[in-house]
């Protein structure tokens, strides 16, 4: 079995956690759908009910970790005397050969879980290292790379989560926490600053209002009505260090639109305060995680 080469680079010190019932109702509908009516068909036909097995959950490829729980109540789900050991936490920076976590316990159970609890930490991984990738890019200033709505549904509490190992930070979880006006708002409102008015007279005040412009034009008059933040669309640098002058710290500023790795450092130079890419959360690659086995 794979080991270790050398410790891990330590996680962050602090990241938010998972509500259990949160975890389970997810792991539990996706083993529903895996074992289907019959349950695992090849384990029960292959493996005699007293085989046992030792598992490694072991990175493939460079990333960072996230997911660690989802594979433990996998594990879990299928048989509780099954033992789990993590060995490196969320948000830890991964090398090939690293040794996530350790399981031993039946045969059958551990391989009925392997795909679930390999599907969820290899995306929530995947999403937690993309995210690190936009975050180092931007190190070296204030800005701090956010992710959008744009998440896999049914998810999205997960990959929120996966966003903050990784290094970043979270926007809004839905439609009815911020007020975010975006250009259709405007479009059926008539102006910018008719816009921030409604939503001023709606909103209690512990609701934050941000407003959406692609226009210098647009940015000075939301200003006028004090936002709490402003989304700085699709503005290329030199807008975009215009646009942070004009708003003078007082409301937050973000970017968002044509963020990639080539363009977020430039972007984050400008002085925004945000950075909000919704590919960190749609359009993540997996991390290659495996589960190594020895049968006992």
């Amino acid at each position: 079995m794979t080991e270790a080469r050398e410790p891990a680079a330590p996680a962050p010190a602090y990241l938010p956690e998972l509500p259990r019932l949160f975890v389970d109702r997810a792991v539990e509908a996706a083993l529903l759908e895996d074992l289907g009516r019959a349950g695992d068909i090849t384990a029960q036909a292959t493996l005699p009910p007293e085989a046992k097995a030792i598992a490694a959950f072991v990175a493939r490829k460079p990333g960072v970790s996230a997911g660690i729980d989802f594979a433990r109540r996998a594990m879990a789900m299928m048989d509780p005397a099954i033992r789990f050991s993590t060995l490196i936490a969320d948000g830890t920076r991964l090398k090939p050969g690293d040794v996530v976590a350790r399981v031993e316990g039946s045969a059958r159970a551990v391989l009925s879980a392997e795909r679930v609890a390999l599907n969820f930490l290899g995306h929530l991984s995947g999403v937690a290292s993309a995210t690190r990738l936009f975050a180092d890019k931007v190190a070296h200033t204030k800005a701090k790379i956010v992710c959008t709505r744009k998440t896999t549904p049914g998810l999205r509490a997960f990959e929120k989560y996966a966003v903050k190992c990784g290094g970043g930070a979270n926007h809004r979880f839905g439609l009815d926490d911020a007020i975010l006006i975006k250009d259709n708002h405007i479009a059926v409102c008539g102006s910018v600053a008719e816009a921030i008015r409604r939503a001023r007279g709606f909103a209690g005040h512990l609701v934050k209002i941000e407003v959406e412009v692609d226009r210098l034009d647009q940015l000075v008059e939301a200003m006028t009505e004090r936002p709490d933040a402003v989304l700085l669309d699709n503005m290329g640098p030199d807008m975009l260090r215009e646009a942070v002058k004009i708003v003078a710290h007082r409301a937050a500023t973000e970017a968002s639109g044509g963020v990639t790795l080539e363009t977020v450092a430039a972007i984050a130079e400008t002085g925004v305060d945000l950075i909000s890419t919704g590919w960190i959360t749609h359009s993540a690659p997996v991390l290659d995680i495996g589960l190594d086995i020895d049968v006992r």
